[in-house]
């Protein structure tokens, strides 16, 4: 790809030059200048494509999976979301995997851990659990839970259950891109039990606090529950005291509390309000995102397309894709969840942003 500027590439091709080529390719080697302006845009070009994957079109075929596959067998019973433009990669948006697992009271999914960090947002049901290297949590609509790189997980769903669905977030295309995934079944199938149930959300879920004697020295988050009644009532707290970002309302982070910081090494999560009648400004930074609608009804636009949603619907705003909500209520908030690479994108200094009408600048 040639292009007429000074300082890319602009190498006319010639019979010589077009032998030099093929002698290169016999020592596995070539020309960088006949590569160098798709390698290196002028800004990023994202393969993906914005996507809106709309719940009850989808709830019906996940539901039908229980009849067709047992957990068992399939291993997790997922039904994964695949971006028309990142399916070589089985990716959401970027390098980012999501999909929608569903169980059923009384099953159980055996244990295993791999490289990939992981976090479920429960969408509907009753009796849901999750067991963290022997932390169990109970899981209700709209927690958030964490299942981070290289800890024994599994999941289940008490025998007085309902069936659940939770959506899964995953950073297994990354992962793999770097060639580091691993995968491993616990020697038991199950795990024990080793502390008591709900223990992390009452060791480290007081805002504020921490207590003395509790030690942690690894890099995710030791509050592998954020639960759904707290985060919602910060989010309105906040809205009182805070005009909120003109692109993104009223936003906050889930952090890790020992650091303040993102709560995986790999994959960060928030929660963003809505109020009524509120539309954000178009915006676009790097970093790849999927959004879950929590509660409400609205819309988005990213990249020129046009996303009408309601609650449980989920859609993805590809990297540097211009990008604005609105909530179409005007008597009640709206509240998105997402969870996005830029931990990834933050600790190598890759975060940009650019707002509409305004120059592409560096945003600390």
């Amino acid at each position: 790809m040639r292009e007429d500027v000074v300082g890319r590439a602009n190498v006319e091709e010639t019979p010589e030059l077009k032998a030099y080529y093929k002698d290169l390719e016999r020592f596995e080697a070539a020309a960088l200048w006949t590569v160098a302006n798709e390698i290196e845009p002028w800004e990023p070009q994202s393969r993906s494509i914005p996507v809106l994957w709309r719940y009850q079109d989808l709830r019906k075929h996940v539901l039908r999976s229980v009849s067709l596959v047992t957990p068992e067998k399939a291993g997790r019973r997922v039904i994964y979301l695949n971006n028309p433009g990142r399916r070589d990669v089985a990716a959401a948006v970027g390098w980012l995997y999501s999909g929608l697992q569903v169980m059923h009271p009384g099953e159980v999914a055996s244990a295993h851990a791999h490289s990939a960090s992981a976090l479920r947002f429960i969408m509907e049901g009753t009796g849901a659990y999750t067991i963290v290297d022997g932390h169990k949590m109970t899981l209700k609509a709209n927690d958030f839970v964490l299942t981070p790189n290289g800890t024994w997980h599994e999941h289940g769903v008490e025998e007085d259950g309902t069936p659940c669905v939770w959506q899964d977030g995953l950073d297994i295309p990354l992962v793999n891109a770097l060639e580091a995934n691993f995968y491993s079944v616990h020697p038991n199938l199950q795990q024990a039990v080793a502390y008591p149930v709900d223990d992390t959300s009452s060791t480290w879920g007081s805002p504020g606090l921490r207590p003395v004697e509790a030690d942690w020295c690894k890099g995710y988050s030791p509050l592998f529950k954020y639960e759904w009644e707290p985060t919602y009532e910060a989010l309105q707290r906040y809205a009182r005291a805070t005009d909120g970002s003109p692109y993104d309302g009223v936003l906050m982070k889930y952090v890790n509390p020992i650091s303040g910081g993102h709560v995986m090494q790999t994959i960060g999560a928030a929660m963003q309000m809505l109020r009524p009648g509120e539309k954000t400004k178009a915006h676009r930074h790097t970093g790849s995102f999927i959004y879950q609608v929590v509660k409400g009804r609205g819309c988005s636009i990213v990249g020129g397309k046009r996303f009408a949603w309601q609650e449980r619907d989920i859609f993805c705003v590809p990297s540097w894709t211009w990008h604005e909500h609105a909530n179409a209520s005007a008597r009640d908030d709206t509240c998105l969840f997402s969870f996005s690479d830029m931990p990834v994108i933050d600790s190598v200094g890759l975060y940009r942003e650019e707002v509409c009408g305004e120059n592409a600048g560096y945003q600390q």
